[in-house]
């Protein structure tokens, strides 16, 4: 159990939404590898996002892939991008991001429940 205990509306304060990577291409600019995310968020529409995800992913393999983000922060920039949501994951055994994302498919700009 973790010692950074929080209430209910805490994490009702925490937007995660599911959206379908639309656009995924190559970031060289970034300091760390990684890449930059075009994330269709349904009636949110499409924010942009920079990913360490270059181990385990390709471009091609991340266009159609739905990930949960978080939309309530604020937008970063990173290099040259502007990174409007966060892409979350895990990270692996080896130190290499692993996507979260739902097990089935569902609605674009669908709420974490």
């Amino acid at each position: 159990m973790s010692d950074n205990i929080i209430t209910w509306s805490d994490f009702e304060a925490v937007d995660i939404r599911v959206g379908t990577i639309v656009r995924a291409e190559p970031f060289p600019e970034a300091k760390k590898p990684a890449y930059k995310l075009w994330v269709d968020l349904g009636p949110l529409g499409i924010k942009k996002s920079s990913a360490q995800l270059t181990h385990r992913y390709t471009p091609e393999t991340l266009v159609g892939t739905q990930v949960l983000t978080v939309t309530n922060f604020a937008p970063r920039q990173v290099g040259p991008f502007m990174s409007e949501v966060l892409v979350t994951g895990f990270v692996g055994k080896d130190g290499d991001v692993v996507l979260a994302r739902p097990e089935f498919p569902v609605d674009n700009g669908s709420k974490l429940a």
